[in-house]
């Protein structure tokens, strides 16, 4: 490996590595910390706490000042299992100006661009520094997030003024996007025969009254007059979503057991504690009355994924930037979330561009366009040159 490499042949390396998420991702970042020890840099690992298997990667070009930039992916993927793919998605395929590959998109494009951008780094007269930070989990939750920024301030790396996150928004600066939090619910019933389920408590039917709750407040909300901050989202409104439920013995005995997982995406100007409180509020009331017929009945709310949204900035520095080198001063804001809240939470200015569709994220035979990838590394060419001024 030479410090010579295309941007094409990073994306080349990062994608030939099968990094889903339930899967470890350290020879990526074993390769990574080889390219970049070659061009000089020093790499930082963190491990990720208690899985030894996973490991999140960064680095810094430049003087040791505050208010660079640093430039955020992760190395993790979702899975093809079930999918239909044209060419092996491990392996970078051209095809009618595209560019097959699982991660292409989402978001391994945008990881080599932010490496291949080092070498012009390199050769700059860096005022500011440009900081590199791949995270692992991101697909499942962004659970690596906070623990990585968290390790770039350990390490004594000087707070970024600005960060982008190259999540796939067509090179458009998307300044804001929902949170979500989520609970893996399992309810505990007591089985009888059916004929006298009113001495037993159906898992199954405690469920159903839980996510008719949930309607009820999807109703409430999406009647409200949304507040200016939500009213910029699609839809303008917090959200309740069960997309998965399983349980039950057989149609003639009271469910025992079922199991779902709950999922909220607030608008960034929500009370998510409120929300969950209230989620907890109502499971309770319901278990009580379980429990009036059967003291052994519960319902268990395990948090799972905690993604807090990110919130418009007023004249934030990460906006101004992108807006000034891209030239787009649309207003674009997401439903989905990113590494992004995590970095606004840690009072880093924060925003999202990078290159790519997030239509083609997830999808078997997912691609990222030529235009596109020439399109983020003039971007981050530009970006580089700004840390000069």
């Amino acid at each position: 490996m030479t410090e010579a490499l295309t941007a094409r042949q990073i994306l080349e390396n990062l994608v030939a590595f099968p990094t889903v998420s339930r899967d470890t991702n350290l020879p990526l970042v074993d390769w990574v910390e080889t390219y970049l020890n070659d061009l000089g840099v020093r790499a930082y690992r963190m491990p990720k706490a208690g899985d030894p298997t996973k490991h999140a990667i960064f680095c810094q070009v430049g003087p040791d000042v505050p208010g660079g930039v640093v430039l955020s992916g992760h190395t993790d993927v979702v899975p093809i299992d079930g999918q239909y793919w044209s060419s092996d998605p491990w392996t970078v395929t051209e095809r009618d100006g595209k560019l097959f590959g699982r991660g292409t998109c989402d978001m391994k494009g945008f990881d080599a661009l932010a490496l291949h951008a080092l070498q012009r780094a390199l050769k700059s007269d860096l005022k500011r520094p440009l900081q590199i930070a791949l995270s692992f989990d991101e697909e499942i939750g962004c659970a690596g997030a906070p623990p990585l920024i968290a390790a770039m301030a350990e390490a004594g790396l000087p707070k970024a003024g600005a960060a982008i996150i190259g999540e796939p928004s067509m090179m458009n600066c998307v300044t804001g996007h929902k949170g979500s939090a989520s609970f893996d619910i399992h309810i505990k019933g007591f089985e009888v025969h059916s004929s006298i389920m009113h001495t037993g408590v159906s898992a199954i039917h405690e469920a159903a009254r839980l996510i008719e709750w949930a309607n009820q407040r999807n109703a409430e909300s999406r009647a409200k007059t949304p507040t200016p901050i939500a009213a910029i989202f699609e839809p303008p409104w917090t959200t309740l979503h069960v997309g998965k439920i399983s349980g039950g013995t057989a149609h003639n005995i009271t469910a025992a057991d079922c199991r779902f997982v709950m999922e909220m995406r607030f608008v960034p100007d929500d009370d998510r504690e409120a929300w969950l409180g209230s989620a907890r509020a109502y499971a309770a009331g319901l278990q009580a009355e379980m429990q009036a017929i059967a003291p052994s009945a519960q319902i268990i709310m395990t948090p799972g994924e905690d993604v807090p949204g990110l919130v418009p900035e007023e004249n934030g520095v990460a906006e101004q930037l992108v807006r000034r080198l891209t030239g787009d001063n649309a207003d674009h804001v997401v439903s989905y979330g990113t590494e992004a809240g995590h970095f606004q939470a840690a009072d880093i200015s924060a925003v999202i561009c990078g290159p790519g569709n997030i239509e083609q994220a997830h999808q078997p035979d997912e691609f990222l366009s030529i235009a596109q990838f020439e399109a983020g590394e003039v971007f981050l060419a530009k970006v580089v040159d700004s840390l000069c001024e």
